[in-house]
This record gives structure tokens, C-alpha cells and sequence, in this order.
């Protein structure tokens, strides 16, 4: 089989634990690019982060972020797709977060909007740095509405919670909600995003918008949020570290992120061939 599109999932994939690429895994795109393979970034990423990282690894290829409710071409900032929710829905959402103090962010393609709490700290302050050097702007708030009356658009809305009683109340309350679709990225989180919009669903956009037919997709990733772009490859990679679910629905289970599991991959499906 000749494979012409890799998809591939960041955080817990591509991203070891230190939140960087390995140089096995750069040779491995690299080369990869040089025998004409479209490299997709598939993230659930803010869209400046998915840029920064393509830019990083000096791909040329599209891009999927915010779990499929955006893609882009090669051209910075040229859109191809978007997919936001709807403003009286998000506002429904955040007051089941406030309602059950629940911590949540959300985003548009640059801003990263969070409550402005302790909880920030608890999750992200490891990132925040990070964030900025990617050009990311953060803004705490006090009062969502505010946020949420601006002139903007927003494409995924994060809760995250150590409690997993607590998160599976919230996804039951979710899921009984219209006009969202919500998935995990992470044992403590849940992702909201716009009904019917998944990495699996942007995928097969993109594949179309390429002319590439699904047996020639190989689609990697580690956990829920995966699942949907393993439906639509002809080759499904689970990695070793990730969730059990997303094993469950891979062809292949691949090494782990900290062990160059994409570049090992890369290498037995498309460089040897």
C-alpha cells in the first residue's frame, strides 16, 4: 500500500513528555516530506499552537486544530474550514461549569480565554510560557459574558477536573445538550466543540479537498479524541502510552511518544517502501 497522507495526533504522539519533537521523529518527517507525503498536524491544540509547531518542524502541509473545527492550507492563516459553537450555546455551557465550579477555558484561533483562579495555575502555568512563545494571548476573566459578548468566534471550550465522578456528571449533562459534540484529550478533561465537528470529520474534508482515498490515510493518536480520524485511515496507530479506548479501536499499536514511536512508525510504513 502506498500512503500518502499521515495524520498525526500532538500531545501524548508526537510531543514527548517534555513537550518537544525528537530528532529521530524530524529525520523520519523529513524524509517522509521529501518522497511527497502530506505530514498533518491533528490537534486539539489552539490553531497558533498547531502553526507554531508546523512551522517548528518546517512543514508545508495543512493543518488540523481545535479537534477539527479548523484547517488550514499551507498559507499562514488561510482558513480552508471552520466550525464554531454557537454563542447561546457556549453561554449554556459555562453556566453548567459555573454552576458546578467546575475549571474551564476556551478559545478562538489566537486567545486563550480562563478563569482567572487558583485552578490556572493547578494546570497551566507549566504551559504559559510556552503559550507566549508561541504567540498565544492569554486573558484571565472574572465574568465569561463578557468574553462571550465580544466580537469574536470560538471554536472549543475545555473542562478540566481531577474529580472523574464529577467529569462524567458534566459529560452526561453535555451530551443531553444539542448542537455540540464533546470528547477527551486527557484522563481529566472533557473538549467541547460544535456539533458533528471531530478530527475524523476534518480529516476526511482535507483527504477530499487532496483527492486521497482513505487506504492511503495512516492516522496516529492516543486517545478519545482520535478515535474518529482512526475511522477514516486505512492504517490506525494507537501509541503505547496511550488510553485503553484508543487501543481498542487502532490496527497497530506503535512505541511510546518518549520512545519515537511516530518516527518508528514513519519509517517501516513509508520510508521502506
Amino acid at each position: 500500500m502506498k500512503y500518502k497522507l499521515v495524520a498525526i495526533d500532538m500531545d501524548g504522539t508526537l510531543l514527548n513528555s517534555h513537550d518537544s519533537i525528537s530528532e529521530r521523529t524530524r529525520n523520519a518527517i523529513n524524509k517522509a516530506i521529501d518522497k511527497g507525503i502530506n505530514i498533518v498536524l491533528s490537534t486539539g491544540r489552539i490553531y497558533l499552537s498547531a502553526l507554531y509547531y508546523r512551522n517548528l518542524i518546517g512543514l508545508k502541509s495543512p493543518i488540523i486544530a481545535c479537534n477539527g473545527a479548523i484547517i488550514s492550507n499551507c498559507k499562514e492563516n488561510e482558513i480552508l474550514h471552520k466550525s464554531p459553537i454557537n454563542k447561546d450555546i457556549l453561554r449554556k455551557i459555562i453556566e453548567l461549569a459555573e454552576d458546578n465550579n467546575a475549571y474551564y477555558h476556551f478559545y478562538d484561533l489566537s486567545t486563550f480565554y480562563y478563569k482567572g483562579n487558583d485552578d490556572f495555575v493547578k494546570y497551566y502555568k507549566y504551559y504559559q510560557e510556552n503559550f507566549v512563545k508561541q504567540g498565544i494571548d492569554l486573558i484571565g476573566f472574572t465574568d465569561p459574558m463578557e468574553i462571550i459578548d465580544a466580537n469574536s468566534t470560538y471554536y472549543k471550550l475545555v473542562f478540566v477536573d481531577d474529580n472523574s465522578e464529577k467529569l462524567q456528571y458534566l459529560r452526561r449533562k453535555l451530551e443531553e445538550m444539542k448542537g455540540i459534540s464533546v470528547s477527551k484529550s486527557w484522563h481529566n478533561n472533557l473538549e467541547v466543540m460544535n456539533e458533528g465537528t471531530s478530527k475524523g470529520k476534518a480529516l476526511k474534508l482535507l483527504a477530499q479537498m487532496l483527492n486521497i482515498d482513505k487506504d492511503q490515510i495512516i492516522a496516529m493518536g492516543d486517545n478519545e479524541n482520535d478515535i474518529s480520524m482512526f475511522k477514516v485511515a486505512g492504517l490506525a496507530v494507537a501509541m503505547e502510552n496511550g488510553d485503553k479506548i484508543a487501543k481498542e479501536h487502532a490496527h497497530i499499536i506503535a512505541d511510546t511518544n518518549d520512545n519515537d514511536g511516530v518516527a518508528k512508525v514513519i519509517e517501516k510504513y513509508i520510508l521502506k517502501n
